[in-house]
């Protein structure tokens, strides 16, 4: 059954999902929008919230003030920009109460903890951090600000973004106080390096009692020894990408570079793994395992089965877990892109037009919850569905508004996504007419 109106989103029922689902969703997102609502001092910037986080919910094809306030029907984006902007509220309460909502549902002991960075291209000069530098999300130098991110991947595959820190460059930002005050950087914040911003984050949740086995990052992390530091002197076991010229002591006591090491590797010294699963389908690789002489780390080595191109990872393994267990958690890398793809795509993390500190912070944070609310209602409807025979079709769920008049409820709807065909377990946003 299919329905559409110029005021309603399309509504989509394969059998997959039924009409109850709804009532559920929109009842665990009212519960929460309750939790979220003593942040915020004044009426009308709790409404303002409700309406900026069911707007990144929903199907609009760009998520910011202008498009958000027409699709909760104000007449003008400043109420919706005065949220971000000036309303008195914390982004670090809302942070918090997002990573209670993750471990609340989510917390597994087996967990991993991912960091990565990724840009957000920008025009200009004003947004705050913004400058032209290198960004792996676009493939080359350009205007643009950088985040790292710390999310949180459970065996089971789930994964969210459960912290953020905003990169501000050494030079252009944090020498020029001026600019500083001007975009609302707090006074007393110094420059701080992105392996430094993972150790603030991975320091902030395990003083959170997040529970997690491993940690995994890629090369400019996995070569930096105050990170590497940090994490052996907590006993924090890792897999982290690192270049192929880092050197090694071999067992036999020799310095070995990793590079060279695999050149001269036997045939039998491989074994074909699976470390993951794709939107093609199991990411499967050539691996094979170095011992060093100190009895707690290793070097593992990928080798693409299509073109032999090989990556490198040093293991910090102080509990001594197997091979499988290291290439599962060097595979666990792969799911926080898919967080950045999926907040993008579908909950408007990069579609903000603000420039400050502050603002950005909430935008981010508000992207953040939303996402990990889709993520969460998907995990619960795989529960729920996993008993059921072909509970597993091309339409995905996606908890969007209905229609959402300021005397609308907000009621959820559901969403079919071509490039989600056959998957179950992650919710898809696709935009209707």
């Amino acid at each position: 059954m299919c329905c559409a109106s110029r005021e309603r989103s399309v509504v989509v029922y394969d059998g997959a999902v039924a009409p109850a689902d709804l009532d559920v969703w929109e009842s665990e997102l009212a519960s929460v929008l309750e939790r979220m609502g003593p942040l915020f001092y004044r009426t009308e910037s709790r409404r303002h919230a409700e309406q900026y986080l069911r707007g990144l919910l929903s199907p609009l094809a760009r998520k910011n003030g202008w498009t958000i306030a027409e699709h909760v029907g104000e007449r003008e984006p400043k109420a919706l920009q005065r949220l971000l902007n000036l309303s008195p509220w914390d982004a670090d309460a809302l942070l918090d109460l997002n990573r209670e909502y993750v471990m609340e549902q989510l917390a597994d002991a087996g967990a991993v903890l991912v960091a990565d960075p990724t840009g957000f291209p920008k025009k200009g000069t004003k947004s705050v951090g913004v400058q032209r530098q290198y960004s792996g999300t676009m493939g080359r130098i350009d205007n643009c600000q950088i985040a790292t991110f710390l999310s949180y991947v459970t065996p089971g595959r789930d994964r969210v973004l459960i912290d953020r820190r905003l990169y501000m460059p050494q030079e252009s930002w944090m020498a020029d106080p001026e600019r500083c005050t001007a975009a609302g950087v707090p006074p007393d914040l110094g420059f701080v390096t992105r392996p430094a911003q993972v150790i603030e984050m991975i320091r902030a949740a395990r003083a959170a009692g997040v529970p997690f086995a491993w940690f995994t990052a890629d090369e400019e992390f996995g070569q930096n020894p105050g990170l590497c530091d940090y994490l052996e002197t907590n006993r924090i076991p890792y897999v982290l990408a690192v270049p192929k010229n880092t050197r090694f002591t071999d067992t036999t006591g020799n310095s070995v570079q990793v590079d060279e090491l695999a050149k001269r590797l036997r045939p039998t010294a491989w074994q074909r793994r699976a470390c993951g699963i794709g939107s093609k389908g199991f990411r499967v690789y050539d691996w094979a395992l170095l011992d060093s002489a100190e009895i707690d780390h290793q070097y593992l080595i990928r080798r693409s089965i299509h073109h032999g191109e090989l990556a490198y990872y040093h293991c910090y393994n102080p509990h001594h877990q197997g091979f499988g267990e290291l290439v599962t958690v060097a595979g666990a890398r792969w799911p926080i892109e898919e967080c950045f793809g999926s907040a993008k795509n579908e909950v408007g993390l990069d579609n903000y037009q603000v420039r400050t500190w502050d603002a950005w912070h909430r935008h981010i944070t508000l992207a953040m919850l939303a996402h990990t609310f889709l993520a969460i209602t998907a995990h619960k409807a795989k529960k729920r569905g996993a008993n059921k025979p072909g509970h597993c079709t091309s339409t995905t769920i996606h908890p969007t508004n209905r229609d959402l008049h300021p005397s609308s409820t907000g009621n959820l709807s559901l969403s079919p996504s071509p490039k989600s065909a056959g998957s179950c377990t992650s919710p898809t946003t696709t935009n209707t007419p």
